[in-house]
């Protein structure tokens, strides 16, 4: 039978997708299935493991019956994951020994605490890429081996695995054979070292983590092994592995030194491939490996703005002067500008590059003029501002000067948004086509992986650009605004501080 597709298992926060794509990169087919978020005590953050895993193969047979395609025509599966969520289970029976506990889960954060007054935090940087967050996967992992029962014996012993998502599915997928994880989701642990590549003794010891119970690092692209026939009725190769954010850099074609991808979901997740070569950010930014598609370890600069779309969201919701996200849009073009007003959406403080808890939301610069209109549009323009601190900090990092954007998520589909994030950045933004940028990057990388597409070249033969949004701001009015906000932002900042 002629194998015509690719699968992507995109394992979401809220839900789980199996996606086919054609070996044109067109969507055939999607299925999703949300699974239940555990809230067992405030902030902190829980999945179960089980269900994440049935709703992940229930969706996988589901698109290939809904859209009458055999499991003997698929060439190939690729798997992207939220990233940070971390699983500890049986090597034995494969049953967790706890929920899996998400990234947003600040459980740990006084532990975090503690490891900066230790004096950490430069160690955790030169060797991770990361800053000490409860965020990221070490201190959840030695979070469970302290706080599940018999755990940490278990593990020293021998008898448990642990991995991040990707590394679950993996395990699960093919019948416990492979105990594997690549590059992008290894990087995300704060226990590899991003520059040795390996999981690095210190981290471990300080972490008190047994290496034993940590999976093999392997290429995001390349055959790692095989689906269990009682998947899908036969054996499938898995042979693509990304974090969803690395994938969606992917999928977007950002191969290049110098491209950058922003997704625009209830937060802004913008990432910069910087090449074959870790920088170590002065400006409170992440570094991240990317991939690693044979041609060896490619790395990323990642910075995270806590309320992009959540702020339109806020409007229709807490403020109520709109009804719908789009009408946001409609209401920004009534009026020429924002007469004055800036909104700092700090709704929990600010992300990168600031890393300020204690800022809070704030709207600045209200007249007897100032109308609603005039707050929706400096609300989405704050989303842009918000981009444009980002990669103000990667360029001071790297000294790359950002060429052209890629975009995907909720807010690129305003037209309005994308006009100013590329008016304020002064650079063309590009909104592609196939807007499923994650799951195609993961198909992509498995596609890569046997052979399906031949190189990177041929895959930017396949990404077609919906739309390009063109600078149209003079350099004088850009910098003028630009320095409102930041002015704006310095009276945001430390607001809650006692």
């Amino acid at each position: 039978m002629v194998k015509n597709y690719i699968i992507a298992l995109d394992q979401g926060t809220t839900s789980s997708r199996a996606v086919i794509f054609n070996k044109q990169g067109k969507i055939v087919g999607i299925k999703s299935a949300p699974f239940k978020q555990i809230y067992p005590r405030p902030g902190w953050i829980e999945h179960d493991p089980e269900e994440i895993l049935e709703s992940q193969i229930s969706v996988l047979r589901e698109v290939l019956k809904d859209n009458n395609v055999s499991p003997e025509e698929v060439h190939c599966i690729g798997i992207t994951n939220q990233r940070e969520t971390v699983i500890l289970w049986d090597k034995k029976t494969g049953k967790p020994v706890y929920n899996g506990i998400v990234w947003q889960c600040r459980r740990t954060a006084e532990y975090c605490d503690q490891l900066k007054k230790a004096g950490m935090e430069r160690t955790i940087q030169e060797k991770t890429g990361l800053v000490i967050d409860a965020y990221f996967s070490a201190t959840k992992l030695k979070w469970l081996l302290d706080n599940v029962e018999g755990a940490r014996q278990r593990a020293e012993s021998g008898e448990l695995l642990a991995g991040t998502i990707d590394t679950w599915l993996i395990w699960n997928l093919t019948g416990g054979k492979v105990h594997a994880t690549d590059y992008s989701n290894a990087s995300r642990t704060m226990l590899y070292n991003i520059n040795e590549l390996k999981w690095d003794e210190e981290l471990l010891k300080e972490f008190d983590i047994p290496a034993c119970i940590l999976p093999e690092v392997v290429k995001s692209s390349g055959v790692l092994g095989e689906t269990a026939e009682n998947i899908v009725g036969c054996k499938i190769p898995i042979s693509g592995v990304a974090g969803d954010q690395q994938s969606a850099l992917f999928g977007q074609g950002c191969y290049e030194v110098g491209s950058a991808k922003n997704t625009y979901g209830t937060g802004c997740f913008i990432l910069m491939n910087i090449g074959n070569k870790p920088i170590k950010s002065t400006n409170n930014l992440l570094t991240t490996i990317a991939w690693d598609i044979g041609n060896g370890v490619e790395y990323a600069l990642e910075g995270s703005v806590f309320i992009g779309g959540a702020s339109i969201q806020w409007l229709r919701d807490g403020l109520k002067i709109i009804d719908s996200a789009p009408q946001a849009d409609i209401d920004a073009e009534k009026v020429d500008d924002t007469d004055g007003v800036y909104i700092v959406p700090a709704f929990t403080g600010l992300g990168a590059p600031y890393w300020d808890p204690y800022a809070r939301g704030l709207i600045i610069g209200i007249t007897r003029g100032t109308k609603r209109e005039h707050i929706i549009r400096a609300t989405l323009e704050s989303i842009a501002y918000q981009t444009r601190d980002v990669f103000e900090a990667m360029k001071a990092d790297s000294g790359i000067e950002l060429k052209s954007l890629q975009v995907d998520g909720g807010v690129s589909v305003s037209p309005f948004g994308m006009q100013f994030q590329a008016d304020i950045l002064g650079i063309p933004v590009n909104r592609p086509a196939i807007t499923e940028t994650t799951a195609l990057g993961a198909a992509f990388l498995a596609g890569l992986g046997t052979g399906v597409w031949k190189d990177r070249n041929e895959l930017q033969d396949i990404l077609v650009q919906e739309k390009t949004f063109t600078p149209s701001m003079d350099e004088k009015t850009r910098e003028n605004k630009y320095a409102g906000w930041k002015k704006a932002v310095e009276r945001a900042m430390n607001w809650a501080k006692g």
